[in-house]
């Protein structure tokens, strides 16, 4: 079965996260600011499209050069085997962008390569009129950093972020991807309590229930690749079906979600439902200074409201005074807040024991965490 060489791309400060969660698939694999780089077959692709949970997208690089003038652009481009995975009438528009590289029009690359690829594929069909572009869609991107030419085709479609159980949502939603990669940043595991306060939608907890079921995250959508004439769909056929009997209907999860709003608890239980682990979470409306818990070696994981609007500041500052005052005695529980405001330690009222910069979006935020103690060991037999 013929390989490619693939790229999984990803957010800024999460590459590292794709990277294990690959290795722990059995790839080996090279990790590069927001992408990781690996070989795999269509079957590889189809499972890491349906696997992945922290990843944007899945790329074949159809192919690499250094190019310094438009004519050595196209030229290279047009050498390439377009053929082997554009069909005559295939639709396939070209993105582009271009970082610290001698050709830095973007739309100039664009369209150069669009019209490689073109001349390319009617001398090989036999065209002498415009190709048609009515079949289904390959979307292409043209990548230059520093003079390095990038050529990839695009296998998803609609980012991986998009795992299609999301029916409704609140004013500022975490994408699932960036939820999968903040509870595996964490210490939880499924045989422990997982909360969180400030639950909106519902993504945290749903994400956590598809962890602890061994769901796969893009197993109720679809993918650009699976409209492809050349791309045998027996493939994902297979691979779903090894998803769903891979999933653990038997570990008892603990996992709460709760929010002051109570419509958003309702928005967050038929999320949940969507996802198919509508009985594996609590949801309930409930305010975050009434929490409390006999429970021990527990994970609070909460996305607060970043303040971002005029007048909010001194609320989500009172908020986070109260998350001091609430979680600081649980001893034995594990705290990680995400926030854009990096003096949340002078109002939660503790130096963090450690801090990670990453992007929700475009926007720099921080990763606070607070460790609890560890349970003890079981005694050895």
């Amino acid at each position: 079965m013929k390989k490619f060489q693939l790229v999984a791309t990803a957010a800024s400060g999460i590459e590292a996260l794709v990277g294990k969660e690959l290795r722990n698939m059995g790839y080996e694999c090279e990790i590069e600011n927001g992408k990781v780089l690996f070989t795999g077959t269509e079957r590889d692709i189809a499972k890491t499209n349906l696997w992945l949970r922290t990843a944007d997208r899945i790329k074949i690089v159809v192919g690499e050069f250094d190019a310094y003038e438009f004519d050595e652009l196209f030229e290279k481009t047009k050498a390439l085997p377009w053929e082997d995975y554009l069909p005559m009438d295939a639709n396939f528009p070209v993105a582009g962008k271009s970082i610290k590289s001698t050709l830095y029009s973007v739309s100039d690359c664009q369209a150069l390569v669009k019209k490689a690829i073109v001349d390319r594929l009617s001398d090989v069909y036999h065209r002498r009129t415009r190709l048609p572009e009515t079949g289904a869609l390959y979307q292409l991107e043209v990548a230059l950093l520093k003079d390095k030419v990038t050529l990839t085709l695009d296998t998803t479609g609609p980012s991986l972020f998009k795992r299609g159980y999301r029916i409704a949502k609140g004013g500022a939603p975490l994408k699932e991807n960036m939820a999968a990669a903040l509870i595996l940043l964490t210490t939880w595991r499924k045989d422990r309590p997982f909360y969180d306060p400030v639950c909106g939608s519902g993504t945290l907890p749903i994400e956590a229930a598809l962890i602890g079921r061994n769901i796969a995250p893009g197993l109720n959508r679809n993918f650009s690749c699976e409209e492809w004439e050349w791309f045998d769909q027996s493939v994902f056929k297979d691979v779903r079906e090894e998803a769903k009997a891979a999933i653990d209907h038997d570990t008892e999860l603990d996992i709460v979600g709760t929010d002051i709003d109570a419509d958003m608890i309702e928005i967050a239980k038929q999320n949940a439902i969507e996802a198919g682990v509508g009985d594996s979470i609590t949801f309930k409306q409930m305010q975050l200074a009434d929490f409390t818990t006999e429970k021990e070696y527990g994970v609070i994981l909460a996305n607060p409201p970043y303040g971002e609007r005029l007048g909010e500041e001194e609320e989500i500052q009172a908020l986070y005074k109260q998350m001091g005052t609430v979680y600081r005695p649980l001893k034995t529980w594990s705290k990680y807040i995400i926030t854009s405001d990096l003096t949340f330690e002078s109002y939660y009222g503790e130096r963090a024991t450690k801090k990670r910069k990453l992007y929700n979006g475009a926007l720099r935020t921080d990763l606070f965490q607070y460790w609890g103690t560890r349970p003890p060991r079981a005694p050895r037999k």
